[in-house]
């Protein structure tokens, strides 16, 4: 009994030194973030800043913000090997090779613009013999011109951003954007497609899918079509969920469907609630490892069978019959048009309604829509405005080619799981969301616009600004912050276990996050708040986003003609008319072009600048390094 007393006070004593970590941590994050921090006696109070409204202040206010976390990776030991490792030269098809020979000499950028300068401005594409724009995919493939492999290439150029580079769940399609104009192709910028947040009210307001737009407008034309469609939608979702373990143990069966009961799916929850419990006490990160043969469908049984995916088929499947119990008297055994209006007057209907809706919004969330995480120019192309050239190439039908030849036979990690077979849904890129990195002043989004005819189209392709974000996230709070408040959350008894697995839920760190700031008896809601509220932009593909979106439609209407998919060279030679030509004719932005050079110590803009190493003094050479 000693021991164990012994051991407790131990434990308190653990937890009381993390909890003052945590805590000082996120203290000494918000006062140097500019919130004011005051303390009465046992009492600590925080007060936000208030937004500034200057847009250059507002800017700097950010850049100080993101520099921070950027510059403590750029302080990591394996960050620093990895950029020195890239700068450092190897012989490579019998010459010596460097990153640096993907960055283009400013100079020679100038004198190849200043050659065609004139000539531009009756023909933009002669300035094609200056810069020639094409879209590199990356993979794990070496770069054919210097031997790097193109995952490291992208990597390097990144950490050149003025924020922290991560790594983010789901999918990722990074892209380099580079110049066979000039010798061993430079890379103009970078981008990167990943899988698109699930909630975004402002995106969902304008594609017309939220809840109250969808069906005010089922209200004021309750279709046939769409009656088919909600019942269609329920049956494929059911046939989606592996159901013979279910079966066999009495939990479902085949007539439960057409006679669905309130006492079947109490039982449904109860099995979902159980095995939750039995996933949190036994579950480890090692049995959810994301599966290799996608084919496999004994694999994708076997982890149908796991408690975590148990759990989550008895809770959707008990969903799935509530839906079908609500909408029985409406839309069944026969879909109709007065059905559906007889529904959408019923409360229980028209909350099933919206579930079947919102059911339709996740399958697409995940697989043809994406998220523009990584878009920018690198010097010198960044001076002619090269991050408007990588935006519109981003969301470029040469693009759109690639991301259905990436995934197009890609079988979803969750959907398989819950299926117990490989689930392939369709990869078609109709809608392209992201963020300004300012919430303030210019942005290189604005003004980008790909008119119809350049694509030989029906309508033109572009940046919509469609509202501000909430400014809500860790952006503000360090790593040693964050984890800490990580750690706090683990090391408590009480609460909701959080394993870190893929399929548990959306954001587990940001929900643990969230936990330590409880236990601190701290308001994450406000502590959340970075202050940042950023510009949201959304790019349409199709003519039919919403009716494709939802699986009304079947096949996308894209707003460019197919043999586009093969060749940038239409979008490059708008961007030069657009935007290269006028910029190009003033002398302040070609001298601005031709100050980044390679002349030794390498100065040039698109090279990695690492923060002095107090760690390690000796790394800090790097600043003089070829």
């Amino acid at each position: 009994m000693a021991a164990e007393a012994a051991l407790q006070r131990c434990s308190k004593r653990g937890k009381a030194k993390t909890s003052l970590d945590a805590a000082a941590n996120v203290l000494m994050d918000l006062a140097g973030q500019g919130w004011a921090v005051s303390v009465d006696g046992t009492a600590v109070s925080v007060t936000p800043p208030t937004g500034e409204t200057d847009p250059a202040t507002e800017k700097l206010r950010v850049r100080t913000q993101e520099l921070i976390k950027r510059n403590e990776q750029l302080g990591e030991p394996s960050v620093r090997r990895f950029v020195k490792f890239m700068e450092q030269p190897r012989l490579h098809d019998g010459a010596f090779i460097s990153i640096f020979n993907l960055m283009r000499d400013g100079r020679d950028l100038a004198q190849a613009l200043g050659a065609v300068q004139q000539e531009a401005l009756e023909d933009p594409s002669k300035l094609r013999s200056a810069i020639d724009p094409y879209v590199q995919v990356v993979t794990n493939e070496r770069c054919s011109e210097t031997g790097y492999r193109l995952i490291d290439v992208w990597r390097y150029f990144r950490h050149t951003w003025s924020n922290q580079y991560t790594s983010t769940p789901g999918r990722t399609m990074m892209l380099l954007v580079r110049d066979r104009a000039a010798k061993y192709h430079p890379v103009i910028g970078i981008a990167a497609l990943g899988s698109a947040i699930v909630q975004l009210a402002e995106r969902d307001d304008w594609i017309g899918w939220q809840p109250k737009v969808f069906l005010d407008s089922l209200e004021k034309d309750p279709t046939l079509r769409m009656a088919r469609w909600i019942t269609a939608r329920l049956s494929t979702a059911r046939d989606e969920l592996y159901r013979e373990d279910l079966v066999r143990d009495g939990l479902y069966w085949p007539s439960l469907w057409d006679e669905p009961s309130e006492a079947a799916i109490e039982r449904l929850v109860k099995e979902s609630e159980t095995r939750r419990r039995e996933h949190h006490r036994y579950a480890k990160g090692t049995d959810f490892k994301k599966t290799r043969d996608a084919n496999d469908e004994d694999a994708w049984r076997t982890r149908a069978e796991s408690d975590l995916f148990r759990s989550k088929r008895c809770r959707a499947l008990a969903d799935l019959l509530t839906i079908r119990l609500a909408l029985q008297p409406h839309l069944y055994p026969k879909p109709s048009r007065a059905g559906l209006a007889a529904a959408l007057a019923d409360p229980k209907a028209r909350r099933g309604i919206t579930a079947v809706l919102r059911r339709a919004k996740a399958d697409a969330v995940g697989t043809e829509i994406a998220d523009l995480t990584v878009c920018g120019a690198v010097a010198p192309y960044n001076v002619v405005l090269g991050g408007k050239l990588v935006s519109m190439l981003a969301v470029s039908p040469v693009v759109v080619k690639a991301y259905r030849q990436r995934y197009g036979d890609y079988a979803g990690e969750i959907a398989s799981s819950m299926a117990g077979r490989p689930i392939r849904r369709r990869s078609n890129l109709v809608f392209v969301g992201t963020t300004s990195l300012y919430g303030s002043g210019a942005s290189q989004y604005n003004r980008i616009r790909i008119p119809s005819d350049v694509l030989g189209g029906s309508a033109p392709i572009e940046y919509r600004r469609l509202g501000r974000s909430k400014s809500f996230g860790t952006s503000h709070l360090s790593s040693a912050t964050v984890r800490s408040l990580v750690r706090l959350a683990e090391q408590s008894a009480t609460g909701v276990r959080v394993n870190s697995i893929f399929g548990e839920g959306v954001n587990p760190k940001l929900r643990k996050i969230r936990h330590g700031f409880d236990l601190l008896n701290w308001p994450s809601d406000i502590l959340l708040r970075h202050g940042r509220k950023r510009i949201i932009y959304g790019i349409s593909l199709v003519d039919n986003l919403l009716p494709y979106l939802l699986g009304v439609e079947q096949r996308p209407d894209y707003r460019f003609r197919r043999s586009a998919m093969s060749d940038a060279s239409s979008v490059a030679i708008w961007w030069m008319k657009r935007w290269l030509t006028p910029r190009i004719q003033s002398d302040d932005i070609m001298a601005a072009v031709s100050a980044h050079t390679l002349i030794r110590p390498v100065r040039h803009g698109a090279r990695v600048a690492l923060p002095p190493s107090t760690a390690a003094p000796e790394d800090n050479e790097q600043l003089e390094l070829y």
